[in-house]
């Protein structure tokens, strides 16, 4: 689907907002009533200089505006209706977007119905796992707290420019610029002179647990001795953004009308992550290495005294208008295949609703660990992407504490790879690449070897004297 299809549509959701008629916008638009309808319609496109205009009369910001969110509403409406709820009902894409088109209310509706169902579902699951003495579900409902954070941070294209220009205010009073080596001792003596808050590296065993506790009533700032250089100047730039920049960030959480205090005090806290590494990697030096060093993250790593984890998040947030970097997609599973962490500036449809597709590389990255898989792919729909992945370690507490270990995968489109210096040798034209897919329920390729459900909208074909490569597969049957 073309990002001109929906424009039409935001246009006269714009206008109605705006409470003005058609004609009164087409005249302020320099244009006649009719050509306007039309171009509601989607039977006409958008010139640049009507862009302009558009954005002269409704003061809009041009890249969010032409930004395909109604796309993205579209993929959340096909995982919807891939769920086995739906089986029988024959909806496809042409159904979607038409009920898109002419009712985008009803359609974000669905979604949002949806979403009560699943929350309603994992609530019956968690009730019974209890009651039946079993260990408790985790509740990964689409409506939870981290949920909604993420959704939120995404419409903002994880960047934000208020949170850059006070990152920028705190390096230049610590003078970070002018540090050598760790940020680590300029960070805590500028966290002591403008809040005066101490810092102290206690005893992991101290701290009950945690890795960093603040005391407000006794000033001070204590560090977990198990959390490594990086994560120590990380937690001292967190208690920074958190005291300098609190009214700023409840702005911001406030304008995206978060619906439970949960989700407020959590997006907080990842508003402040996102200050804390603005802090440790200020966006045009930072992006002015990345493309120097052609996205080199372990070298950025060196260079930025951070985490392995922290440069790729960094790389997913430069979106600063006329200073873009590589429009990365990041995600973060665990060993079981659990995504804790997801954003796509790429635009990489990850999915919402149901398990990931396990030919990612991000999940092969628990095989290699601390190694760097890289992996060319296609979707079904002939898209082709490049990416990364490795496996990282949360700080522990020593020899009798278990180890957290995630994989993050950071992509981008194939086209982009050349910028990047993992793709070397890569073959980015070649015909074969992994084929992947979003999701078992999404995925159209009957012939997987890993397919773990059967597609929406197919018929299972079964020859019980035919074993194909997955169960739900026969060759030369009905698919």
């Amino acid at each position: 689907m073309s990002k001109q299809a929906f424009l039409g549509n935001k246009i006269r959701r714009l206008r109605k907002q705006a409470g003005l008629a058609q004609v009164e916008l087409a005249k302020r638009l320099e244009i006649s009533p009719s050509y306007l309808n039309l171009i509601e319609k989607n039977q006409r496109a958008l010139t640049v200089p009507l862009l302009l205009r558009l954005a002269d009369v409704f003061g809009l910001d041009l890249k969010s505006f032409a930004e395909d969110d109604e796309a993205r509403l579209v993929a959340d409406l096909r995982e919807v209706f891939s769920d086995p709820l739906f089986v029988g009902h024959d909806v496809k894409d042409a159904d979607l977007r038409e009920v898109l088109a002419g009712a985008p209310a009803v359609a974000r509706g669905v979604v949002e119905l949806y979403r009560e169902l699943r929350r309603s579902r994992d609530t019956m699951q968690e009730l019974a796992s209890r009651f039946s003495a079993e260990e408790m579900l985790h509740d990964d409902s689409p409506h939870s707290p981290a949920e909604e954070v993420s959704d939120a941070i995404q419409r903002q294209g994880n960047h934000f420019p208020e949170l850059e220009d006070a990152a920028e205010r705190v390096r230049n009073r610590a003078q970070l610029d002018a540090a050598k080596g760790d940020p680590y001792s300029r960070l805590a003596r500028h966290l002591e002179s403008e809040h005066r808050v101490s810092v102290s590296v206690v005893a992991a065993d101290s701290l009950g647990g945690a890795v960093r506790r603040y005391e407000p009533a006794r000033r001070r700032l204590l560090l977990s001795e198990a959390l490594p250089p990086s994560s120590l100047s990380f937690q001292i730039a967190h208690q920074i953004a958190l005291l300098s920049a609190h009214e700023t960030m409840d702005e911001i959480i406030r304008e995206q009308a978060l619906e439970s205090e949960e989700s407020e005090r959590l997006g907080v806290i990842a508003l402040a992550n996102y200050l804390a590494a603005a802090i440790l990697m200020p966006y045009e030096p930072f992006r002015t290495a990345a493309q120097s060093l052609r996205y080199d993250v372990e070298l950025l790593e060196h260079r930025f005294r951070t985490s392995f984890e922290q440069v790729c998040h960094r790389l997913t947030t430069l979106q600063r208008p006329g200073s873009e970097g590589v429009p990365f997609h990041l995600v973060r599973v665990d060993i079981a295949g659990n995504i804790s962490k997801r954003f796509s500036a790429s635009g990489f449809p990850f999915a919402r609703y149901s398990g990931a597709c396990p030919l990612w590389s991000v999940h092969a990255a628990f095989l290699t660990p601390g190694f760097i898989r890289t992996q060319l792919s296609e979707m079904p729909d002939g898209s082709r992407w490049f990416s990364l992945a490795r496996t990282v370690r949360k700080a522990g507490g020593g020899h009798h504490v278990r180890q957290s270990r995630f994989a993050i995968e950071l992509g981008c489109e194939a086209r982009r790879a050349n910028e990047i210096v993992y793709a070397d040798g890569t073959d980015l034209a070649a015909k074969a690449a992994i084929p992947v897919g979003v999701s078992c329920r999404m995925c159209e390729r009957m012939d997987c070897r890993q397919r773990a459900f059967p597609p929406m909208h197919h018929r299972i074909a079964i020859d019980e004297n035919v074993r194909g490569l997955s169960f739900y597969y026969s060759p030369g049957g009905d698919r």
